[in-house]
């Protein structure tokens, strides 16, 4: 079951209702968010008067959900949930897409990055200091370093920017360099201890779905940073591993429209790292946007074929100007913007 609070209830009001729930013989867990006081009544339903918890002043709403994903359910909060990014709406009636370079590398890349996606029309930016790769002699990102040129670059461009983070120890600079949307990336999806301290800022995250992960299995990683006090949460759906070689990973389109029955979050899709080759990006973003996800995540750079990492897959600036174009055709179709 799920109390959802008055925004303005004072700790006393959150005291007064974590004592009721224990005289019903449930145990308590409190999550607070910027815009909202959840508090889960853990145990036996049947014993919770409804009725006298919804009596309470500071009370807005008591929810019965059975899921075991409580605060991320579509059951705790019927409208969609729209995550603010410095400004931009995520989960609204705007699509929103998210595109530069797999890793940073250099200053001048990461200029000439972030011209190319500004010029697209391209609402924030991604790129990677620190990078989670199979081999470990593959290249790892620039770090800390990587940082200060990707905040330069995109500062110029007023672009957000999106980043992934790997250690927990990290979460501070990320934090001091203003990091605006913390990524957690599929090998991480079910770093419990990580989502507990992401869970406890409120910086955006997007959590990507493990690489074999089933639907509710990333709901329930994602119920880990709620219920630790932190509800700006983006899913992105990746692809997932399966029997077929043909291309890199297979992207679940039909995960959208599930999550969006399942989940109030908004769900954004990443066609580079689904596909694996540039020429596949343009045809699993349209069936994405399609399919009713709010953004997406792609890779682009401005020499695709001088990158440093996942060169196979990233887009020209040219062939993002071209998929832009394409993408807003799609939106209008359906009722939205890009």
């Amino acid at each position: 079951m799920i109390i959802i609070l008055r925004v303005d209830a004072a700790d006393a009001d959150i005291c007064a209702v974590e004592q009721k729930i224990r005289d019903m013989g449930l145990e308590p867990h409190v999550s607070k968010g910027i815009q909202r006081i959840v508090i889960g009544a853990i145990g036996d339903e049947n014993k919770v008067d409804k009725e006298v918890l919804e009596a309470l002043p500071c009370v807005e709403n008591v929810v019965r959900v059975m899921k075991p994903y409580k605060i991320v359910s579509r059951d705790s909060h019927h409208e969609n949930t729209i995550i603010d990014v410095a400004g931009i709406k995520v989960g609204g009636q705007e699509i929103q897409v998210i595109a530069g370079p797999c890793s940073v590398e250099t200053a001048e890349q990461m200029e000439q990055s972030a011209t190319a996606v500004a010029t697209a029309g391209c609402s924030m930016m991604r790129g990677g200091a620190f990078k989670p790769r199979s081999s470990p002699y593959a290249f790892q990102g620039v770090g800390v370093d990587g940082l200060e040129m990707f905040q330069t670059a995109a500062k110029t461009h007023n672009l957000p920017i999106v980043t992934e983070l790997m250690d927990v120890r990290m979460l501070d600079t990320f934090l001091e360099h203003n990091v605006d949307v913390i990524q957690i990336g599929t090998r991480n999806m079910q770093n419990f201890d990580l989502l507990k301290e992401v869970g406890k800022v409120q910086t955006p995250v997007i959590l990507k779905r493990g690489m074999s992960a089933t639907i509710s299995e990333w709901l329930m990683a994602a119920e880990y940073i709620a219920a630790n006090g932190n509800h700006n949460i983006i899913f992105c759906e990746r692809g997932v591993r399966s029997f077929e070689t043909a291309y890199r990973n297979m992207l679940d389109v039909t995960a959208i429209p599930v999550l969006k029955r399942e989940t109030h979050l908004p769900v954004i899709v990443d066609p580079s790292h689904a596909g694996g080759k540039a020429w596949m990006v343009p045809d699993l973003s349209r069936a994405a946007i399609a399919a009713g996800a709010d953004g997406l995540l792609i890779e682009v750079h401005p020499r695709p074929d001088e990158a440093w990492c996942d060169a196979d897959q990233a887009l020209n600036p040219e062939q993002l100007n071209t998929l832009m174009g394409e993408l807003r055709g799609i939106a209008q179709v359906i009722g939205r913007s890009l």
